[in-house]
């Protein structure tokens, strides 16, 4: 397919946010490629003293139990808001059952948690305080601590008028959340007109992504997601089920071993991959999926082995590094 054509279709894949906030009313400058409209809650506006507050709170172990961790520890932004780690790792050196997911444009996200436990940001936001393996703090101590500060007193008071609790607790984390954008890459300047900002490689890889490698189906711009639930079959072992993934919140035989489907966004940035981590390279990563997956009962009929050649397979890698952009957190005005 020319490479006009293959940027004419992909660009095409960009559609409305589920329930409109325009961004531009809120004047947050959003970066090339992503959506102007954001699915925010109408109890929880965007404004500059929530995710102010919101990011003070990510980065304060004030939240963990033992005061030494923070949501920053599995989110650090010098590495796309990732850990590195095959596994996150909490308090007391408590190793959790999954990657940290990146948080880069999570305001678009329509489920989360890599099972999709959680319907909204501001339900999201308060599981990992209180999860034994991540900071393991209970919410009425939480909020006890946040009260007992008096900085933190104040700025409860000053952004929602009342002292600490964790319905406000939840909304400015999530508000602060919603801050963190990925966007202005390669990719985005080529849709956008720049016939220069991909390489031969990477231009390749896009003719690829949406077609022989039948990425886009499950990988659809703008995010680069579709926020759905897929059985790749990471979780299954010869033969055996490791973990149950979308099945244990929906009791659904068909969701055993399904898991979120995460963003490319920023890929490159946020090694190792899969809800396991099992995979270290993005060429791990394709090999996987050039082989169809790992074949279980439930296994999503969109994949098969996709017999790509060499150059096929280094094209696409050169794409999938071309969907890395400025990672940056959105100023409110």
């Amino acid at each position: 397919m020319p490479l006009a054509a293959a940027l004419v279709a992909i660009k095409a894949l960009v559609v409305v946010a589920w329930a409109p906030w325009d961004l531009t009313d809120t004047r947050v400058r959003i970066p090339l490629g992503l959506d102007a409209y954001m699915p925010i809650p109408e109890d929880n506006p965007l404004s500059p003293q929530r995710a102010d507050l919101g990011r003070r709170l990510f980065f304060d172990p004030i939240l963990s139990r033992n005061r030494q961790a923070a949501c920053a520890t599995c989110h650090d932004p010098n590495r796309a808001f990732t850990d590195g780690r095959r596994v996150a790792v909490g308090v007391f050196g408590r190793q959790g059952d999954r990657n940290a997911p990146t948080l880069v444009n999570r305001g678009y996200g329509q489920a989360f948690f890599w099972d999709g436990r959680a319907r909204s940001l501001e339900e999201q936001v308060l599981q990992p305080i209180q999860n034994p393996a991540e900071l393991d703090l209970d919410l009425a101590e939480a909020v006890a601590r946040l009260t007992q500060d008096r900085g933190y007193r104040r700025r409860f008071d000053e952004t929602f008028g009342r002292n600490p609790n964790a319905r406000d607790l939840a909304r400015a984390l999530a508000g602060y959340v919603r801050t963190i954008l990925s966007g202005d890459s390669p990719v985005d300047r080529a849709l956008n007109g720049a016939r220069d900002a991909l390489s031969s490689d990477a231009r390749l890889g896009l003719q690829i992504f949406r077609g022989k490698g039948n990425c886009s189906v499950c990988h659809s711009a703008p995010a680069f997601t579709d926020d759905k639930f897929h059985n790749t079959g990471v979780a299954w072992r010869d033969g055996l089920l490791l973990d149950q993934g979308r099945f244990a919140v929906t009791a659904v035989d068909a969701d055993r071993g399904a898991f979120k489907t995460p963003t490319l966004r920023e890929i490159a940035r946020t090694a190792p991959y899969m809800h396991d981590g099992s995979l270290s390279t993005l060429d791990e990563v394709i090999d996987y999926y050039d082989r169809g997956g790992n074949p279980n009962p439930h296994l999503d009929p969109e994949l098969r082995p996709l017999h790509l050649a060499p150059q096929e397979k280094s094209a696409l890698r050169a794409f999938l590094k071309a969907l890395s952009g400025k990672v940056r957190v959105a100023d409110i005005t």
